[in-house]
């Protein structure tokens, strides 16, 4: 028998297949303690941003101090919106609800920024002021603050075709986006 030929499931040869099991086995060990370890004290995911305590919201219809119809339950659809989309909370009615979102849109001002030749209009100004609660059960507020008091504006050129209307719902939208922003937990 010749002993140059070496058998390639022998054991003891360091270039053999039972030598690469061990090594790929081992390998595999190590990086399943690494990540174990490493990311011990590590958490990750949408689900840590926002508080555990909470499960459920409701989000009441905005009041409005404002002349102008409808903008509260806008403001209201825009904010529902939001919280299904981005939050792992889920919006209920409030007998089941674990917290409360009340708003009321204090301010809603609109300003000419620049005329034409003519003095019409060419840019103009939509600005709202916000005064919003996340509350729980018992009243208590769950924000930082008792409540959060959110300024924003949009323009708007009339000349390029833009309404108030679509100045008004962009401007809802950065609202919302804003107010769910503050559900965040803090850093």
């Amino acid at each position: 028998m010749n002993r140059s030929v070496t058998n390639s499931f022998d054991r003891t040869d360091p270039r053999g297949l039972g030598w690469q099991l061990r090594y790929s086995r081992l390998l595999i060990l190590v990086a399943l303690a690494t990540v174990q370890l490493g990311c011990a004290g590590y958490q990750s995911g949408a689900q840590l941003m926002f508080r555990g305590d909470v499960r459920t919201v409701h989000v009441a219809i905005f009041e409005s101090d404002s002349y102008r119809r409808f903008l509260g339950q806008r403001l209201t659809e825009a904010v529902v919106r939001e919280v299904e989309l981005n939050t792992p909370y889920l919006v209920t009615s409030p007998e089941t609800a674990d917290s409360f979102i009340q708003g009321r849109i204090v301010r809603d001002t609109k300003r000419i920024d620049g005329v034409n030749r003519s003095d019409e209009p060419r840019d103009i100004k939509v600005a709202w002021q916000v005064e919003v609660n996340w509350v729980d059960r018992g009243g208590n507020p769950i924000s930082q603050r008792q409540s959060i008091l959110i300024d924003n504006d949009e323009n708007f050129i009339p000349e390029g075709g833009q309404s108030l209307t679509t100045a008004q719902q962009r401007l809802i939208e950065k609202i919302a986006r804003e107010i769910v922003g503050q559900m965040e937990n803090p850093w």
